[in-house]
Parts: C-alpha cells; sequence; structure tokens
C-alpha cells in the first residue's frame, strides 16, 4: 500500500519532492531544533496536520525524515506518531516501517534499477545509504 501510494503522489504532484508534495498538499512543515536523536515527528491537533523536522538535520536524512512523516499524514492520517529517533529508525512497529517503505520508495522516485544492476548497487545509485536498503 505505501509503495502505491508513494508512487501515486509523485504522479499528481510531478515530483517526488516531499517539500514541494507537503506544500502542494497544504501541510505546515515546521523546521525546529529537536535535539541530537529525534528526526522528526507528526501531529494532527484539531485536524490541523504538522510535520516537525530537525533543523539539525541536513542531505538524506533531513529528506529522509520529511518523507517519512508525510507518510504518517498520508497513511495514518489522525494518529500523533512517536518521535523518530535515530536509534528507532528500525523500529518493528507496523506504522514505522510502513513510513520507512514510503520514505524510501519516494526518495527514489521514478528511478529503475538497470538490467542486471543489483539491489544494493541500485540503492547506492539512488542515494540511499546501505543502513536503509532493509526499506527497499
Amino acid at each position: 500500500m505505501e509503495i502505491l501510494l508513494s508512487k501515486r503522489l509523485i504522479k499528481a504532484h510531478g515530483t517526488n519532492n516531499p517539500t514541494r508534495i507537503a506544500a502542494e498538499s497544504n501541510l505546515m512543515v515546521l523546521y525546529e531544533d529537536l535535539g541530537e536523536n529525534i528526526w522528526g515527528y507528526y501531529t494532527c491537533i484539531r485536524r490541523i496536520p504538522v510535520i516537525h523536522v530537525n533543523s539539525r538535520l541536513e542531505g538524506f536524512a533531513a529528506i529522509f525524515a520529511l518523507s517519512h512523516e508525510l507518510a504518517h499524514h498520508f497513511l495514518h492520517q489522525g494518529i500523533n506518531t512517536p518521535f523518530l529517533r535515530r536509534n528507532t529508525l528500525f523500529s518493528v512497529d507496523r506504522i514505522e516501517r510502513e513510513a520507512n517503505r514510503f520514505a524510501l520508495h519516494l526518495m527514489i522516485g521514478d528511478t529503475k534499477p538497470e538490467i542486471e544492476e543489483t539491489k544494493g548497487s541500485f540503492l547506492k545509485r539512488c542515494g540511499i545509504p546501505e543502513e536503509f536498503h532493509i526499506f527497499y
């Protein structure tokens, strides 16, 4: 479900850019200093969805955190999710696994593996660090 949703969003918005998808979906994204361990979280209070992303994050981590929290908005509406912490990225919780898979597929976008390209090579080419390959 999460993989199909990421593909539908990419098609609908003409991009896999999570910042643009959030803006076009009228989602508020707040960049805040959330300390060293928290990457982000999603809240929906009085039907107002807000994505919180740690302003200390850069590059892959910042994009992954925003994409992950977008997943919670689209897949788990109305649920206030626990903080996405660096040490809980590999949670066994179902909604966290779904959000991680969604984020990874959104980040990969429409890129396809080359003929005979290994999964690892494909994901590295897409800029996905090896520790995140389990979500593909």
